[in-house]
């Protein structure tokens, strides 16, 4: 699995920092479970499978692709569960396929706008 992760982390482009960062770990704890010094957690592997739209058999396994095929189905679930129509969806959609540093942006102008 260790392998797998360091698969995943360069096919999406990231440095062990930046994929860290969305995992919410420091780049030597990313560093350590590629080089096999560290197992991974349940959570941390809910996690990355969560974060990242991966596949959980292939991750675990290395069976089956390495993502999830489907990922308009996550953002129908969404939409059903919340009961999100037009600008919402289209915020939603727009938000997700921003580079992570511009997302960082918006929610910690978000998060400095509506602070208690």
């Amino acid at each position: 699995m260790n392998q797998r992760i360091k698969q995943l982390r360069k096919t999406l482009g990231l440095s062990g920092e930046k994929f860290g960062e969305r995992l919410g770990v420091q780049r030597a704890a990313i560093s350590n479970i590629e080089n096999g010094n560290r197992n991974i957690t349940d959570q941390m592997f809910k996690f990355i499978c969560r974060e990242f739209n991966v596949n959980p058999q292939w991750l675990k396994y290395g069976e089956g692709e390495m993502f999830n095929k489907d990922e308009k189905s996550i953002l129908d679930s969404l939409v059903d569960q919340h009961h999100l129509k037009g600008i919402d969806i289209k915020l939603l959609e727009s938000f997700i396929k921003l580079d992570p540093d511009k997302r960082k942006v918006i929610t910690d102008y978000l998060s400095d706008t509506f602070k208690d």
